[in-house]
This record gives C-alpha cells, structure tokens and sequence, in this order.
C-alpha cells in the first residue's frame, strides 16, 4: 500500500510533510511517495538518515499551487502540479490515497475532477472527526459545498453514518441536521426539505440539532451545507484558541495561580489533545472515487503522520465500497416515498 503525499502543501512545507512522511512510514510501515520539487524534497530527505531505509520515493512535479490561485486556473493551467500529480498516482493506481494540507480549493477540485465521485454520489464532502464531551462525532459538509440541495444533504448523512460506523467503530451512529431549533418545522425550506427525507431512510435520525448540541455529544453524525459547516469548524477552532489564550492571561505571574496550574496540567494537556487538529491528521473528501485526505494548512509533522493513519485505515475499511452500497439503498427509499 502506497500513499501519495503532497510534499509542497501547507504553511510549513515541505520540512513538516517530510518529516510525518518519515514517521509515517517508520510506524506504519506503509510506502510513501512524496510528490513535488525534487531537489527541494531530496534536501529535506538528508535531515532524516533513517529515511533511507524506509518505503519512501519521490516523483517529482514541477508547479507548485500558490494559495492565491483559483481553483480553476490551477486544474487548467498548473497540470504538473504537485497536488494533481499526487491525484493521478491515485487514478493511475500507483498509490491508494493522496494527502495534502495545501490550498483546499485546489485539492478539491483536483480530487473531484481526477479521481471523480463514486457511482450515485452527487456531491463529495468534507467530513471531520469533532470532539465532544462524548468521545466524537463525524460533522459533514465543512465546505466542499456552499450551495446544497435536500438529495445533497441526505447522502452527505448516507456518508457520514459509514464513515462513523467504520473508521470510528459506531455500530448505529445517530444521525443530526443541523438546524435553528429542535422543531421539524424550525430552519430554511433546505433544512425542512431534508428532514422529510431523512425520515425515509434506513438511518438512525434523531431529527434537528443546533450549534449547541455539536460538541455535546447528542448526534454521533450531524449534517449540515458547506457553508455552515466551515463556519462551525472555524469556530470551534477560534474557541479553542481562545481558552488556552484566556488561561495563559488569568494564571499569569500569580504563585497560586501558577500552583493550581501545575497541578491540574495533565487534565489541561488531555483537553489539548482532544481539541488539537493534529490529532486527527485530515478531512476526508467523502464521495470521490478514491481516497483523499485534506488536512490543516499548519499541519505540523505529526498532523501529516496522522492524516496518513487515516487515509490507511480508510482504505483498510472499504469505506467507499460501503457508501455505494447505502448510497443506492437510501436514495431509493428516499425517492420511493
């Protein structure tokens, strides 16, 4: 099994992707092939000797997406890139899965218009692991797609239910629509529309759930558009951010402060754990016909080591042989109704 990792991606590349690359292939034991600038790579390689006799290769590309470019002008213009590159390996069957903590809007559409989406899939979505007070639960679309339909929504749950059933070992996840209130008739026409559907299917729904119920722990898959999906994410990381800023101000320079901060340290270093993106390593691209990982643009090394745990047990649990088969099955049921 071989992955393919865009070496150029992301704020810290490619000293970061190299180095969870190496770790990657030392503790999974999984081939790796790094994909962009050669020289830039191979430079990078030296600071790693173990390296050498690892499952590492490089295939080198000669563009490298700026995070200024469109979407667009990267799939037409920058077909060397690493990012389409890395994609191609995929389609070409040379690796089972590419990774990549660059610009999102490209690797989605390199994924998307490369690799395609699985048969009965209208939309692909990202889906991130977001922790609760519970464990975890599966949030999906985080932005992939703004502009949604009712069918939209209901596979992204068909998605996100396999994704939760099989990566994070939930034999019956509850499935949520994120919504305004708790109500059927709560929400836009997009979210009444959905829940009608919903109803139909073979899921586990549980009906609406709002903004905060998502870190409590009440739905295990919660479904929302791509627009209020990102805007959630990037809120629960602002929030994060924000209560290890407020700690650090509060305990300051005063002794007792600091005493009662030594001694609960380790309750704080777990919360930092769970609420840390690197723990999770990426985003699934669920929906393409392939495996594709979107990790963090400050994806640190043990963010891109982990986003290579995933993208392995991904391919491992045939997730995408499992979305087919619901896909058809609930889509049915929904039409039928």
């Amino acid at each position: 099994m071989k992955i393919a990792v865009d070496a150029m991606g992301g704020d810290f590349a490619p000293r970061a992707v190299v180095a969870g690359a190496v770790q990657a292939a030392q503790e999974y034991g999984v081939g790796i092939i790094l994909v962009g600038l050669r020289e830039s790579i191979e430079a990078e390689l030296k600071n790693h000797p173990a390296a050498a006799s690892l499952p590492i290769e490089i295939r080198n590309a000669t563009q490298v997406v700026d995070m200024l470019d469109s979407p667009a002008t990267v799939f037409r213009r920058k077909k060397d890139s690493s990012i389409r590159v890395a994609n191609e390996l995929v389609k070409s069957g040379e690796a089972v899965a590419v990774i990549s903590a660059g610009h999102t809007g490209a690797a989605m559409a390199a994924s998307l218009f490369v690799l395609g989406t699985i048969e009965g899939v209208e939309r692909p979505a990202i889906a991130m692991i977001m922790p609760t007070v519970k464990g975890s639960s599966v949030v999906l679309d985080l932005g992939a797609n703004v502009d949604c339909k009712p069918s939209h929504l209901v596979q992204f749950a068909v998605m996100g239910e396999v994704f939760a059933k099989h990566l994070l070992g939930n034999p019956n996840p509850r499935v949520g629509l994120l919504s305004i209130g708790e109500e059927e008739t709560k929400g836009n026409e997009l979210t009444k529309e959905t829940y009608k559907l919903l109803r139909e299917t073979t899921l586990t729904f549980i009906g609406n759930v709002e903004g905060r119920d998502v870190m409590m722990g009440k739905a295990d898959v919660i479904v929302c558009d791509g627009f209020i999906g990102n805007v959630v994410l990037k809120t629960a990381e602002g929030v994060a951010e924000a209560i290890g800023a407020i700690l650090r101000e509060n305990i300051g320079s005063n002794p007792l402060r600091k005493a009662g901060y030594i001694l609960m340290r380790p309750a704080f270093q777990a919360l930092k754990r769970k609420m840390d993106y690197a723990e999770y390593g990426g985003a699934p691209l669920l929906g393409i016909n392939g495996i594709s990982i979107i990790s963090h643009g400050r994806s640190s090394d043990r963010a891109i080591k982990n986003a290579i745990r995933v993208a392995v047990e991904f391919a491992k649990s045939e997730v995408n042989r499992h979305i087919h088969e619901d896909i058809a099955c609930n889509m049915e049921l929904a039409k039928n109704k």
